[in-house]
């Protein structure tokens, strides 16, 4: 058994149910991805900047790349999301498959950082030495989306109060879950170059992760005679944790239009992830809070109520490959390959066997690039960018691989500098809501489209 404690409800009665909130594999899964987020210059050129450095927020990709400022800076970053969220729902033999659309916007204060540069005070070949400091959220949980349609299920067959009675026929169901949250990452770099060729990094990573999802689970059903029961089954998740991780690379400059670099960030290791819940995802029979109408009976789980759970969690590490291309003073091409093997995703801490199975024999190791471009006008620049990233499970189609382009532009005014980004990225999936429990319900098809608009400024210390 997993690690829990489980506390006292007022009222408790026997209900069967049915899990429909993310479990512990979708979890690790989630809490293993990276929004990519950093400055508007980053983000316009979708992070490819493994080899170019130059930016506060490239320490997250490669450390050695903060060595490459010629003069202290900071950076802070604003970025405003839409996301468009389409859930298509509903046996389609009935021609009943309904697609719902739920907009979200979201705003955030997404980055902040520094870099302080010294120059060497003695004759060496190690000319320059910087530390960098910086703030970002690494993975932006805030989401929602809604589903309805009729899949001609009904698990909730019986009304506590009323015996005797089967509630066998379905005109549909409905499900609404909401994700808040996000998880926070410090960086605290070191790099060096070496005869103005060879920069070298290292980097310390703290994480701050704090995650919910509520969500409710509908059911419209009824007897022969026409006789009414609506049930509906909430159900929530707090989690928090926090961790750590390091990372450490090169970047070499071959001439003046070539460099490449190469960089490896560990594992995270969150030592205790503390998850508060109204369900049990051990069990057989997944709980929550129900209530049945027109009755209003609230109902719980005589032996399963709410849990106060710890567990470990090792996320995959991360091998990032890089080149740039530099053309003068005039622009710039930069490709970033990622590789990251979620197989290698680890729970502890409790027993997490037919999780850690699932990572192994079901998740891949995943390769993902990034491109990007820069040309300069004067003081005034434009950027682009494209970005792909395969989705971790084996059986993903090609459309559940997110996809994404960006574009910038920004103007240097001497000591201060103003950079702006759009992103548009998408891809789909789905969601079964009635867990695996249940093998003849078809789950929600999922298409997810994220725009999102940043903002940065910085200043030379």
């Amino acid at each position: 058994m997993k690690k829990f404690i489980i506390t006292t409800i007022l009222f408790v009665a026997t209900v069967t149910s049915y899990s429909q909130s993310l479990g512990y594999q979708d979890l690790g899964v989630l809490f293993s991805q990276n929004d990519d987020n950093g400055s508007a210059r980053f983000t316009a050129m979708s992070g490819a900047f493994g080899a170019l450095g130059g930016d506060i927020s490239s320490m997250s990709v490669n450390p050695a790349g903060i060595a490459v400022f010629t003069n202290s800076s900071f950076t802070g970053t604003i970025n405003s999301r839409n996301t468009d969220t389409s859930a298509a729902y509903g046996d389609a033999s009935f021609n009943d498959r309904k697609k719902i659309t739920t907009q979200d916007q979201f705003f955030n204060l997404s980055h902040a950082g520094a870099v302080l540069v010294f120059d060497s005070a003695y004759k060496s070949d190690w000319s320059k030495f910087a530390i960098g400091f910086n703030y970002r959220i690494t993975k932006d949980f805030e989401n929602s989306f809604s589903a309805q349609g009729n899949e001609a299920v009904t698990k909730f067959d019986t009304n506590p109060r009323v015996q005797n009675t089967l509630y066998n026929y379905t005109d549909g169901q409905l499900f609404d879950t909401n994700y808040n949250g996000e998880t926070t990452e410090l960086n605290i770099a070191f790099s060096s170059v070496h005869k103005n060729k060879l920069y070298i990094g290292l980097g310390l990573n703290f994480y701050d992760l704090n995650f919910t999802q509520q969500s409710v689970l509908t059911e419209l059903n009824s007897d022969e005679d026409g006789n009414i029961l609506d049930v509906e089954l909430y159900q929530e998740n707090l989690t928090s944790g926090t961790g750590f991780s390091a990372n450490a690379g090169f970047i070499y400059k071959a001439n003046q239009n070539f460099r490449f670099g190469l960089a490896y960030q560990t594992p995270t290791w969150y030592t205790e992830i503390l998850q508060d819940t109204n369900y049990n995802q051990d069990s057989n029979i997944d709980i929550g809070e129900t209530a049945f109408f027109p009755d209003e009976v609230y109902s719980f789980s005589e032996n399963n109520p709410r849990q106060f759970i710890s567990y470990k969690l090792k996320t995959p590490s991360k091998i990032t490959a890089s080149a740039a291309f530099i053309f003068g003073k005039d622009g710039l091409i930069s490709l970033d390959y990622i590789n990251r093997n979620y197989k290698n995703i680890k729970l502890s801490n409790g027993d997490f066997t037919i999780e850690n199975q699932f990572f192994e024999n079901e998740l891949r190791n995943t390769h993902s690039f990034n491109i990007g471009t820069e040309w300069r006008m004067d003081r005034f620049s434009v950027r682009g960018g494209y970005k792909f990233e395969q989705d971790p499970n084996k059986a993903a189609l090609s459309s559940d691989n997110l996809k994404g382009y960006s574009l910038g532009a920004g103007y240097n005014f001497g000591n201060i500098k103003l950079d702006f980004a759009f992103s548009d990225n998408n891809r789909t999936g789905v969601y079964n809501f009635y867990s695996n429990l249940i093998t003849d319900v078809n789950p929600s098809e999922i298409e997810i489209d994220n725009k999102t608009i940043t903002a940065s400024i910085s200043f030379n210390l």
